[in-house]
């Protein structure tokens, strides 16, 4: 176990190289686009910025859930902003996307969860993008089948959803969910002929045999992407670093994963659920 006190080696963050990092915060600007690499408060931000890739966030960036590692503000969202699809779609045009990965936080409050604008969001990203690949990356709805079927209709390439943690330490971590019925969702998806995603955090106190344990329900359900990186504590007031786990740990965890079954396994300190998710297609 490696002193949590000070960061190792191994997670130094890149830091922009181009203009691009600036014209990406400037289009999105322009249209008032929310992304996840900034209310995540993500490490890989200025690397995936300056490659002209970010991960949109819709619905707002007030979540209904309040879970112990995510930076994302808790409270009353405001209403939904029927003009954000096609704001979303303009902005992916002028990035000039081969390929977008779209989150959004949870909407509890909304009667279908979110998953209509979730919806129409996927529907006027195609018409104004037609050639564009997508990844969303969607919450429970509550286990709601009416709510995926939305998603399902509108065949995303790949749709995710993180268990983010293991069992033993989901009702820690994510209070509001519920391990098994994060399962029931991706199950439903993948029974619906839709490629499935998942991804977990380490160094919050888990055991290397629950990380494998998690691997196996995922393939059980027919889950074929996996990811795994470090929890790296964003504010003071948020769940601590138990440990930082070292890169080849997460090396084992990539070649377990791949003789369980999964397509495609990214495992590394820095690895996000949308981290290069271009070549999880």
């Amino acid at each position: 176990m490696e002193n949590t006190d000070r960061k190792p080696e191994w997670l130094k963050i890149k830091l922009p190289k181009t203009s691009n990092f600036t014209d990406v915060k400037n289009i999105l600007k322009a249209e008032n686009i929310n992304t996840i690499c900034q209310s995540g408060n993500c490490p890989n931000l200025g690397e995936c910025w300056d490659s002209g890739h970010a991960t949109f966030m819709i619905l707002g960036n007030i979540c209904t859930r309040s879970c112990a590692f995510c930076n994302v503000a808790t409270g009353k969202p405001l209403s939904v902003d029927l003009k954000e699809p096609i704001r979303l779609a303009r902005v992916i045009k002028a990035m000039k996307l081969k390929h977008c990965i779209i989150t959004s936080v949870d909407r509890d409050d909304l009667e279908d969860y979110g998953s209509k604008h979730w919806h129409n969001t996927i529907k006027t990203i195609r018409e104004l993008n037609p050639e564009v690949t997508m990844e969303t990356l969607i919450p429970d709805f509550k286990g709601n089948f009416k709510a995926l079927d939305r998603i399902i209709s509108v065949k995303p390439n790949i749709v995710s959803h993180n268990l983010e943690t293991v069992l033993r330490l989901t009702l820690q971590i994510r209070k509001m969910s519920i391990y098994e019925r994060s399962l029931k969702v991706l199950s439903y998806l993948s029974q619906n002929g839709i490629r499935t995603k998942s991804g977990i955090m380490v160094g919050i106190g888990e055991k290397k045999e629950e990380v494998i344990d998690t691997m196996r329900d995922l393939r059980d359900v027919g889950c074929k992407i996996f990811t795994i990186g470090q929890y790296l504590q964003p504010t003071s007031e948020l769940l601590p670093v138990e440990e930082y786990v070292r890169p080849e740990v997460f090396e084992e965890y990539r070649l377990i994963g791949l003789e369980l079954g999964f397509e495609h396994v990214e495992s590394a300190p820095l690895v996000r659920s949308s981290y290069r998710a271009d070549k999880h297609l």
